[in-house]
């Protein structure tokens, strides 16, 4: 059956084989796929087989003395945060959607908001069980094939398929956040918003505008847990969209007024406020289907980090390189990332400022402002995340990714992605 990202940028012929925890593969060469929500080609392989763990869903233990949880790969971050906030806890890390599986979040090592606090979700795994191609099963921990297990953190599924997983919760009062927003007319002042909420808010985010002389201006959102339950009730509004459009919404003709508009309304709306963790962490999941907004050429994410020495100007001229190309983003998040060095030898985060925008696909410009902004992020000593790419080069992801010699004995010979063949060869 033909399959895509979620970047909607290819849409090819793949073979289905659904997983489950007496798995055995086919002689086809594969890769493991949760629910495809990586933007690019980490989870895809054409003319080859996807492994999907949608049947390894099955909630394992929840010591709820420790606050550890212990569940098979397919599980999505939903499924366990319906489970376990009611009882007092939470998952401590979380990227922007609820819709992730647990063997998708260790494979990425995904992060969010709190990173200055709890470091990616890597940082919280205990232990993991991967079976490889060859039929060997395996845990992995920090004191177990902890070679291994380091690989598989941030792997993008190539060290084998992580059957189940154990990790750490956190604490928690109730469902809800308490959230502080505040407008922001440049960098300089995210810089210092953001500096004043390292200590005292677990965690933090920013939206900002990129397009024309309006650029760096933008809200600034961090929370914490709040203290009681509110009494008032969330209300479920799900929207959708039920088709892709014939073009992109987000262009030259909108995007201007869509990041006006926001801007307006948020700064009009900023101040304390006490809001659901779902609206607070995940507000694009009420918007099933959103990435069709984008039309039938899909669209890609870009997402760089760079390190604190130098975010503040390499973000300034990455913007301004974005703006004069007459390309924009809508959806664009500014955060900083803590200190903590993740586990991963391809893991994402380092200390520094993360950018992420989403631009529509419109063929050689698009890919000729990446091309730009490539040569910002490696001046700056930076990287893109693995699980937003589509197009990163060979050469741009073994100088911005040291460890990938050592990555490389780990692979499993028998997993294979596009992105793989891409970036590490056959």
């Amino acid at each position: 059956m033909k399959v895509h990202s979620w970047g909607l940028l290819s849409n090819e012929e793949h073979q289905i084989e659904l997983t489950d925890s007496n798995f055995k593969h086919s002689n086809a060469i594969g890769i493991p796929m949760g629910l495809g929500r990586s933007y690019g080609d980490a989870a895809l392989n054409p003319g080859g087989a996807i492994w999907l763990t949608s049947a390894l869903n099955h909630f394992i233990a929840f010591d709820e003395e420790r606050g550890e949880f212990e569940c098979e790969a397919g599980v999505s971050l939903r499924e366990i945060q319906a489970l376990i906030i009611p009882r007092g806890w939470n998952l401590p890390v979380t990227p922007g959607t609820q819709f992730v599986t647990v063997g998708g979040a260790i494979a990425n090592d995904i992060h969010g908001k709190s990173h200055h606090t709890y470091g990616t979700f890597g940082d919280q795994v205990i232990s993991l069980t991967l079976r490889r191609t060859d039929g060997s099963e395996m845990l992995c921990s920090p004191e177990q094939n902890s070679e291994l297990f380091a690989a598989t953190i941030g792997g993008i599924g190539l060290t084998g398929l992580i059957t189940k997983a154990r990790f750490a919760l956190v604490r928690c009062t109730s469902p809800w956040i308490e959230m502080e927003s505040s407008p922001f007319n440049n960098l300089s002042e995210f810089f210092e918003l953001s500096k004043s909420s390292a200590i005292g808010w677990e965690s933090s985010v920013a939206w900002i505008d990129c397009v024309g002389t309006k650029a760096g201006r933008g809200i600034f959102m961090r929370g914490n847990p709040a203290a009681k339950a509110e009494s008032k009730k969330v209300k479920e509004r799900q929207l959708g969209l039920p088709f892709t459009p014939p073009i992109s919404l987000v262009n030259k003709a909108t995007l201007r007024a869509l990041n006006t508009g926001y801007f307006h309304l948020n700064k009009a709306k900023a101040g304390h406020s006490t809001v659901h963790y779902q609206s607070y962490f995940y507000p694009l999941d009420a918007i099933s289907n959103w990435n069709r907004i984008y039309g039938p050429k899909g669209f890609y994410q870009y997402q760089s980090v760079i390190p604190h020495d130098r975010a503040e100007s390499a973000t300034q001229e990455m913007m301004a390189t974005i703006a004069s190309s007459g390309e924009g983003s809508f959806l664009a998040v500014l955060k900083v990332f803590g200190e903590k060095t993740p586990r991963g030898l391809l893991s994402f985060p380092m200390p520094g400022v993360t950018l992420a925008l989403d631009f529509p696909n419109r063929g050689a410009s698009t890919l000729e402002l990446f091309a730009k902004l490539d040569e910002i992020v490696i001046r700056s000593g930076g990287r893109l995340y693995l699980a937003k790419d589509a197009r990163m080069s060979r050469p741009m992801f073994e100088t911005t990714y040291p460890n990938v010699s050592e990555f490389k004995k780990y692979r499993d010979p028998g997993i294979s992605s596009a992105m793989s063949r891409r970036l590490l060869g056959a």
